[in-house]
C-alpha cells in the first residue's frame, strides 16, 4: 500500500481520530500529572451538589476514561491510516463522545452553563466523525 493511496473521506477519519486523540491524551494527562490539584478543583466546583461526596471518586473514572479515549482514538487513527482497520480508531471516538458527555452532565450539575456550552462543538465534531466512520461501514 502507497501511503499516498488514500480518499479524503479516510484523511478525514484520521484526521478527527487524531485530533479526538490529542484532545483526550493531553487533557487526560493533564490530570494525572497534577492529580491533586485537579482532584482538588473538581472537588471544590461539586461542593455544592449531590455529588459533592464521591466527587473524587467521579474524576478518577473521567481520568481514565479520557486517558483510553485519548490513547484509542490517536493510536486508531494511525492504525487505520497505515492498516485499514478501523476498530480502535471506532472505539476512541465512542470513548471520547462518552467522556464528553460525562464532563457536559458535570458542568451543567455543577451550574457551569458556559463551560457546558463550550463543549457541543467537540461534541459535534465527534460525533460527525463517528458518523463518517459509518458511511464506509
Amino acid at each position: 500500500m502507497h501511503i499516498f493511496d488514500h480518499t479524503l473521506l479516510k484523511i478525514l477519519q484520521v484526521i478527527i481520530s487524531l485530533f479526538a486523540g490529542v484532545l483526550f491524551l493531553q487533557s487526560g494527562f493533564d490530570k494525572v500529572i497534577d492529580f491533586k490539584g485537579n482532584k482538588g478543583y473538581i472537588q471544590s466546583v461539586f461542593a455544592k451538589t449531590i455529588f459533592h461526596s464521591f466527587s473524587g471518586v467521579l474524576f478518577i473514572i473521567i481520568t481514565i476514561l479520557e486517558v483510553l479515549a485519548g490513547i484509542f482514538a490517536f493510536f486508531g487513527g494511525i492504525f487505520y491510516f497505515f492498516e485499514g482497520q478501523a476498530d480502535f480508531a471506532i472505539l476512541g471516538l465512542e470513548l471520547s463522545l462518552i467522556s464528553i458527555l460525562c464532563l457536559f452532565t458535570g458542568q451543567r450539575i455543577a451550574k457551569d452553563y458556559a463551560g457546558a456550552a463550550s463543549l457541543v462543538g467537540y461534541f459535534l465534531l465527534l460525533a460527525f466523525g463517528l458518523y463518517v466512520f459509518a458511511l464506509v461501514g
